[in-house]
């Protein structure tokens, strides 16, 4: 005859690991995967740096790349400071030194509010000087 032990052994290995694998693919497609392309982005960002590039550091400093070396960025942050940091350390670039700098066109700013002539102020001294 049957015994307990026998039929509860006689299941299929696969379902088993199933669960396993399930929870691994998962964790690649929600966290492994977009880390990936995040880290690839910074490093495609990184590799671009020029000189004449406004950026943006980890701790939000700005500053424009004045000269690169391996690993090691030299800003300027004001007229004759210059100032050394580790590429990673740049979190994001404002404006490339090769990119035209488009101006807005600005519009003339019409107002539908009357205009209000300036009065003299209302507030007279009334106090009594001696």
């Amino acid at each position: 005859m049957f015994s307990v032990a026998e039929s509860a052994g006689g299941g299929n290995p696969l379902s088993l690991f199933l669960p396993f694998v399930l929870i691994i693919g998962v964790m690649y497609f929600l966290v492994m995967r977009p880390q990936q392309k995040r880290r690839r982005e910074a490093m495609e960002l990184q590799n671009k740096l020029g000189p004449g590039d406004e950026i943006v550091t980890i701790g939000g400093l700005h500053g424009t790349v004045v000269g690169i070396e391996d690993d090691v960025v030299t800003l300027e942050i004001a007229p004759e400071v210059q100032v050394r940091f580790a590429r990673p350390a740049i979190a994001r670039v404002v404006t490339r030194a090769d990119e035209p700098v488009t101006e807005a066109d600005e519009e003339p700013v019409t107002s539908t509010e009357p205009v209000i002539e300036e009065t003299p102020n209302p507030v007279v001294d009334v106090r009594k000087q001696d």
